[in-house]
């Protein structure tokens, strides 16, 4: 006799069967968030950051408001609001700048699709 499982054909083509489909063809929406999220890495959380310290400084900017129109330490005021509108400024400057770039990425991604490459 053999030392062959039974059935050993059955059994290798079984196998081949469970073979399971690439990511692309089983699910194409996570694929396309992944490759997504590794065109660019962290970008929710760079967004949730800029968005935060924006907030943060438009507060910070309110209340050195209040000072100066009240007259309150204004040598003191004065820069410190100068600084918090600064932050506000270059918060919304990334905010586009990430916008603009995602953007592009999607309409690359868009012409890349129509062009066949996946």
């Amino acid at each position: 006799m053999t030392d062959r499982p039974p059935n050993s054909s059955n059994t290798a083509k079984s196998e081949s069967d469970r073979i399971p489909l690439p990511l692309q063809q089983r699910d194409p929406k996570k694929y396309a968030h992944l490759r997504a999220e590794a065109a660019a890495p962290y970008r929710g959380l760079r967004r949730f950051i800029y968005i935060s310290f924006a907030a943060s400084g438009s507060i910070g900017a309110f209340i050195f408001l209040t000072q100066l129109l009240a007259g309150r330490d204004v040598t003191e005021a004065l820069p410190n609001f100068v600084i918090q509108i600064a932050v506000v400024a270059l918060m919304v400057w990334l905010l586009q700048l990430e916008s603009k770039t995602e953007q592009t990425n999607q309409a690359k991604g868009k012409r890349q699709k129509a062009a066949g490459k996946d």
